[in-house]
Parts: structure tokens; C-alpha cells; sequence
């Protein structure tokens, strides 16, 4: 019987920055792939992927359309929370102007007149 080593690798993580300058490197065309590769202990089919990824992408650091999107998700963010700020105002309004009236109709201890909250000691 043979015995059967094998050795689990721990999936390495790479930083854009990282992959950013190997395949600008790559691009420069001062050294091959496979020597790129070997130099920086990686896989030459992951350095081609990265390079095929990095050309697929390269429009996006010219695209306005990128940046206007932005501006308009944050617009309506800021619009939402502003609606979302008014409706907490009219409710805490509701809220105090319904207290006031029970306590007018009902007397100062209104509250106890009615069923317990829930989780109320």
C-alpha cells in the first residue's frame, strides 16, 4: 500500500493593490507572465484572469454614469431619512396630544386605567 499525502492549502487572499500592480507590471511588458507568476508565488492562469478582469473593468475609471448613480442613491437616502424624521415628529405629536386629552377626559392617573403594557413590571 502506498500511503497518500496530501497537503490542504489555505486559500490565500490578495489585495487589490496587490493584483493591481502585478498585472500593470504585466501590461509594461518587462517581464513574461510566467515569470511574474513564479516571482510572486502564484499560479500563471490566476495572473491571466486578473489581467482579463483588471482590461474588462479599465472603462469603469473613466464612467461619470458611476458617480452620478452615487449621488443620486445618496439624494435619496437623505430623502428618505427626512420622511422617516417627519413621521416620528407627527407621531410624537399624536402621542402627546392624545396624553394630554386622556388626561383631561380621564384623570392624571389614565394610564393605570387601562390594561398593562406588555413587559411591564
Amino acid at each position: 500500500r502506498k500511503k497518500v499525502l496530501i497537503m490542504s492549502r489555505s486559500r490565500r487572499n490578495f489585495s487589490a493593490e496587490f493584483k493591481t500592480n502585478l498585472v500593470l507590471q504585466l501590461l509594461k511588458g518587462e517581464k513574461e507572465l510566467n515569470v511574474l507568476a513564479v516571482e510572486n508565488g502564484i499560479q500563471p492562469n490566476l495572473l491571466r484572469n486578473w489581467k482579463k478582469e483588471f482590461l474588462a473593468n479599465a472603462s469603469l475609471a473613466f464612467d461619470n454614469k458611476r458617480e452620478d448613480n452615487l449621488r443620486e442613491k445618496l439624494a435619496e437616502e437623505r430623502k428618505e431619512k427626512a420622511e422617516y424624521a417627519k413621521k416620528v415628529g407627527q407621531l410624537t405629536m399624536q402621542v402627546d396630544w392624545l396624553k394630554k386629552k386622556s388626561e383631561e377626559i380621564v384623570g392624571p392617573d389614565y394610564e393605570s386605567k387601562f390594561s398593562p403594557k406588555p413587559f411591564d413590571d
